[in-house]
């Protein structure tokens, strides 16, 4: 599986995080329309992710914690995703719908995400890349870095995947 460290927070002042995103990126920002159909399963998180046109399946695993945190994670192209629905919703059962909006800048190995998410409102995510000979405790200081550069605050962090959050109500 792939490795990455993430970290989610709420996002303040949209204007804002735009302009100190487009300061450090050193690419972006790229707009991506995206809608998320969760599936339940017993450990992690399975999703068919449908992204301006083109679909893949993603089944990670993240413990809900604030703050920087390992996500090991596998991606499946899917060609039919109306098929691949209706599979993985018959064998598992649909948790819920996620649809946002993201802005998409890279910093290096990490991606900023400027997320406007149907339902729930402004988050950043980082997402750090980690390459095999990288630790996590290299990606968080790297997460750490970049959070301090965008101005986010520990008071900001969130714990839960938006799925989570819909569930909650927000």
């Amino acid at each position: 599986m792939a490795r990455n460290v993430e970290i989610k927070a709420r996002i303040a002042d949209w204007e804002e995080a735009h302009k100190r995103a487009g300061r450090i990126a050193e690419s972006g920002p790229h707009r991506l329309e995206q809608e998320d159909v969760f599936f339940r399963v017993d450990r992690g998180r399975l999703k068919l992710r449908t992204e301006n046109g083109k679909s893949e399946v993603i089944y990670y695993l993240r413990e809900n914690a604030a703050g920087p945190r390992e996500s090991d994670y596998v991606c499946l192209p899917a060609t039919d995703a109306i098929a691949t629905r209706r599979i993985l919703g018959a064998i598992h059962g649909e948790r819920g719908v996620v649809r946002k909006v993201r802005w998409l800048y890279l910093v290096g190995q990490t991606r900023i995400h400027l997320d406007r998410v149907e339902g729930l409102g402004d988050f950043l995510e980082l997402e750090v890349v980690l390459r095999e000979s990288q630790n996590i405790a290299t990606g968080q200081a790297i997460a750490r870095e970049i959070m301090e550069r965008m101005g986010v605050g520990q008071k900001q962090l969130v714990d839960f995947a938006y799925v989570d959050l819909a569930e909650r109500g927000g």
